[in-house]
């Protein structure tokens, strides 16, 4: 099986910045797209960008521009570099990786965004 390891959360002022990391066990990780969620308090959870095993990303429309995914499969990790932090981004942050019998989630990092 696969384990997922968040980190990088924190607590930062509007505007500031924040690097996300999701270190995952396993070769199959180099074959799998990767997703990051995040879930505001007492909200569902919700996507918040992909990258797929070749590289193309897609975001959720209220972080385009401002936050930025990649992933460096020698390391099995995958980054979301967030900048221009808002108050509403605030929420917990999750990695995930699915496929065919399998959904794996990390245990998720806390991002706190004060006004």
């Amino acid at each position: 099986q696969v384990q997922l390891v968040e980190s990088g959360g924190g607590l930062v002022q509007a505007g500031g910045s924040l690097r996300l990391s999701c270190a995952a066990s396993g070769s199959i990780f180099r074959l799998n797209a990767v997703g990051w969620y995040r879930q505001p308090p007492g909200k569902q959870r919700e996507l918040v960008a992909t990258i797929t095993a070749i590289g193309s990303t897609i975001y959720a429309d209220s972080v385009k521009g401002r936050f930025t995914i990649s992933r460096d499969n020698a390391k099995n990790t995958v980054y979301l570099q967030m900048n221009s932090l808002k108050p509403e981004d605030t929420a917990v942050y999750y990695c995930n990786m699915r496929g065919i019998g399998y959904d794996y989630w990390g245990q998720g990092t806390q991002v706190t965004v004060s006004s």
